[in-house]
């Protein structure tokens, strides 16, 4: 199969994400709204929607599941003719019940032992790696099993064997493993990585970093030996770390989703990190954050012009 001209090949999980439909709660809702999401390869859909060509690295069970996120993903312009099919297995799962404040959300996963954990690196094929310029990866892989951490391991060597940059993000989940587990687990991966991704909350919670936002991006550069980092900040923006700190502000918008926003992110930065222009991989990346709030489901279907007009301030509007 040809591999000419992907540019970003991401390798990791895509689930089913099950929403009450209606308002209603997990332990009354009769019907729900389904959504298809994984990190790594939400992050190729958001770049094949701004005309990067993008490839996901997965494996799925042979099953209308299985090919239901195939077809999702395949179907905004991601290359997924590299996915390993499982002649047995299922998906994993995951239930979202919305916050609506005061009252707090919660998820819960059912992704144990799915046909992705059982995954082997040695079936993986990694060709799809020749000539890519990066290659992304997540937190969220190792903490599936012993087969998904080898496979992350494996991407890097691969990548570096290749001279394919690599991109990290931590993406923490509290409900997969515990911050010390994780810290223990991802450092040693990330060490002398080529962009790395996290946000305030995981720099305290897993790594142990508090304070001002610049000293604490400086501080992980040097403690992970990586050439850039990327510290999200919440409501207060992003900051990029590549010897020069720069700072981002963060974009208002009506919140209909929040899931996906920090991949969204991830996907409009290295959009401008592709270009070698720091400071709009920043604004993308912050401007790709705030419209994908704006969609249900995990993916960001805005398109550049949009993106160019939250950028350049322009006011929402109807079009007629």
């Amino acid at each position: 199969m040809s591999t000419a001209g992907i540019g970003v090949v991401g390798v990791g999980e895509a689930l089913l994400r099950l929403t009450p439909a209606g308002g209603e709660i997990l332990e009354t809702a009769g019907a729900y709204t389904v959504h298809v999401g994984g990190a790594e390869a939400n992050v190729c859909a958001n770049l094949a929607g701004l005309g990067i060509r993008t490839a996901w690295l997965s494996r799925l069970p042979a099953n209308p599941l299985g090919r239901r996120i195939a077809a999702a993903f395949g179907g905004v312009g991601v290359d997924v003719r590299f996915v390993r099919w499982a002649p047995e297995g299922r998906v994993g799962l995951m239930f979202v019940q919305p916050a609506a404040s005061p009252r707090s959300g919660e998820v819960l996963y059912y992704r144990l032992d799915s046909a992705f954990a059982r995954i082997d690196p040695d079936e993986v094929a990694w060709e799809v790696l020749d000539g890519a310029s990066v290659v992304h990866l997540t937190g969220i892989t190792p903490a599936l099993g012993t087969g998904p951490r080898r496979l992350v391991a494996r991407a890097i060597a691969e990548a570096r064997r290749r001279d394919v940059r690599v991109s990290f993000d931590v993406n923490y989940r509290a409900t997969l493993w515990s911050p010390s587990t994780a810290c223990e687990t991802l450092e040693p991966l990330m060490r002398g990585l080529d962009l790395v991704f996290l946000n305030d909350r995981d720099a305290v919670g897993v790594f142990g970093a508090d304070g001002d936002a610049e000293a604490v991006a400086a501080t992980l550069r040097r403690r992970f030996d990586c050439a850039t980092l990327v510290l999200t900040l919440g409501a207060d923006g992003a900051l990029a770390h590549d010897g020069t700190a720069r700072r981002q502000a963060a974009y208002e918008g009506q919140i209909v989703d929040r899931i996906g926003r920090g991949d969204a992110f991830a996907a409009g930065f290295l959009y401008g990190y592709l270009r070698g222009d720091m400071e709009a991989a920043l604004r993308y990346g912050a401007a790709m954050a705030t419209l994908k709030q704006t969609y249900p489901g995990d993916i960001c279907r805005a398109t550049p012009a949009e993106i160019d007009a939250v950028i350049e301030g322009r006011a929402a509007g109807f079009r007629r």
